[in-house]
């Protein structure tokens, strides 16, 4: 079968592997679709992803859909529809047994944060943990399921801030994560979602995926101390000060964004002066589920898809998924059967 494997910086081949064989207690899936995520794009344009560097070969991609090729206890016939929780948890703490996703030891699929590294979907066909599995609904087609990762990212955010609805929230940074929250917000009852970038584009795509209002903050600042939530998504020191100071008194800001794991300026007067509410969100923990009901739910989230690209085209995908301009998801066609 075929994968593609990311061996350095820009330096990523289609290669010949052997199929893997389900061992007890998983399943083999035939990818349909692979979602470019940004840990992707910085594995394959700088050879890794903040601390964790890509030292041997790395299948990259935890956004996935596609069908079960084989279920050796017969429970999921071939062809049923799938996506996966790309997360293997660690080690149980009492202290945060809630949080599994916060475990030390867990896993991800396409992750340089293991070693050996824990391969990812980029290929014809994967095996994973039975626990791992999401068959889909039958109105849900295998193309926007690949959307669930993501969306469940932007949900586990929203978690974290609390009653959405009649709330007026800020989205800061309009890429795909960011009109997902966006569509997350809509869909949860928030009275208004306003959305901010430096580009035309996703301010677009954040409008036509219902953000009443958006600002190009190289020429416009949304309104201080005006929102009950702020869902920072850019993960740039400068949107960070600028969500603290949209916030209301008593507000929360989520930190969806990733940040670099490095000291960066910010402005924390008016998190202070405001007794705002600052709080952080990794991953997810089973939000995945809310994220494949909402997905069946609202078809209109699939326009974040703006572009597939073929899997024997994956340099012209990374290049297309890195000019956010002119892409919001960007998603792999994989091998067909």
């Amino acid at each position: 079968m075929r994968a593609a494997h990311i061996h350095g910086k820009q330096h990523i081949e289609i290669s010949e592997v052997a199929e893997p064989e389900p061992r007890d207690g998983e399943v083999r899936i035939r990818v349909d679709y692979v979602g470019i995520c940004g840990s992707d794009l910085h594995y394959y344009y700088e050879g890794a992803n903040g601390a964790f560097v890509v030292r041997e070969p790395l299948i990259p991609g935890h956004e996935l859909s596609g069908r079960i090729d084989l279920d050796p206890t017969g429970h999921w016939e071939p062809g049923t529809p799938v996506t996966l929780h790309p997360a293997t948890f660690g080690r149980k703490v009492e202290a945060i047994a809630d949080d599994p996703h916060l475990w030390p030891g867990g896993a991800y699929l396409g992750s340089a944060s293991t070693t050996p590294h824990t391969q990812g979907a980029l290929a014809e066909l994967i095996v994973a943990d039975r626990s791992m599995v999401r068959p889909l609904p039958p109105t849900l087609p295998v193309r926007r399921a690949v959307l669930a990762e993501p969306l469940a990212v932007a949900l586990h955010g929203l978690s974290k801030a609390g009653d959405v609805e009649g709330a007026r929230v800020l989205v800061t940074g309009a890429g795909p994560i960011g009109l997902l929250a966006v569509a997350a917000a809509t869909a949860a009852g928030a009275a208004e979602v306003h959305a901010t970038d430096v580009l035309a584009g996703p301010l677009e795509r954040a409008s036509r995926l219902g953000a009443s209002r958006t600002f190009d903050v190289t020429t416009e600042q949304p309104p201080a101390d005006a929102y009950d939530i702020v869902l920072e998504c850019s993960g740039v020191a400068v949107s960070v000060s600028a969500a603290l100071r949209a916030a209301r008194p008593a507000g929360r800001v989520v930190q969806v964004g990733m940040v670099p794991n490095e000291p960066r300026p910010i402005n924390l007067a008016p998190f202070i002066s405001k007794e705002v509410v600052y709080v952080g969100t990794f991953r997810f923990k089973d939000e995945i589920d809310e994220a494949v009901r909402l997905l069946d739910e609202r078809p209109e989230i699939e326009q974040v898809i703006t572009h597939v690209v073929d899997a024997d085209d994956i340099v012209e995908a990374f290049a297309t998924a890195k000019d956010s301009e002119a892409s919001g998801k960007v998603v792999v066609a994989v091998w067909p059967a």
